[in-house]
């Protein structure tokens, strides 16, 4: 009886060891919507949702690419709200200079949704995007929801938080480096 517990035990072991080695060579991850949004805390990975947003989710990989969102910072962070990044000029007026007709879908906006900022025209996002503290569903529909925050939400937590209603940030933090996981060798 004890030795077949022992192959039990072996067993199980082997199968969590495998599980563990299969998680991380990222096979068991869509590395071609998974984004990595690294800051100075450490790295936000963030599942990218191409059938919700398409022309977003390609536009971002487009710029991510490019490395456009590499020293960027987060111009924009409003306590319990969402922190917003993406203006190469950090002062939320830039973008890229490409704008992207709106994606609304029913998804709801809840912690760790990540979501392109724009005007007050619905087709107006371009580059710049935000990610929101707690549930926030006066953006439902609103909005172009693309991604959401799956792995490291404590350290947008950690982004420095802006002052007034605005949420101006003085010396902000910034992205160190953002990457499709697709696109990094080993």
């Amino acid at each position: 009886m004890s030795f077949v517990r022992l192959i039990v035990f072996l067993m199980a072991i082997f199968i969590s060891f495998s599980s563990f080695v299969y998680a991380q060579s990222g096979k068991g991850t869509d590395m071609e919507n998974t984004l990595y949004l690294d800051l100075e805390s450490g790295r936000v990975v963030i599942e990218m949702r191409p059938d919700l947003a398409p022309s977003h989710v390609n536009r971002i990989k487009e710029l991510v690419r490019e490395g456009f969102y590499d020293g960027i910072v987060f111009h924009r962070v409003i306590e319990r709200f969402m922190a917003q990044t993406g203006d190469p000029t950090g002062t939320g007026a830039g973008g890229s200079g490409k704008n992207l007709d709106a994606e609304f879908s029913s998804e709801k906006h809840v912690r760790g949704s990540v979501s392109m900022a724009r005007a007050q025209n619905p087709n107006s996002a371009d580059s710049q995007f935000f990610i929101v503290y707690d549930d926030a569903p006066w953006l439902d529909n609103q909005y172009t929801l693309w991604g959401k925050v799956v792995e490291g939400m404590e350290h947008v937590d950690a982004i420095k938080k802006g002052v007034g209603s605005g949420g101006a940030v003085n010396d902000p933090d910034s992205i160190i480096k953002m990457q499709l996981a697709v696109d990094i060798k080993d």
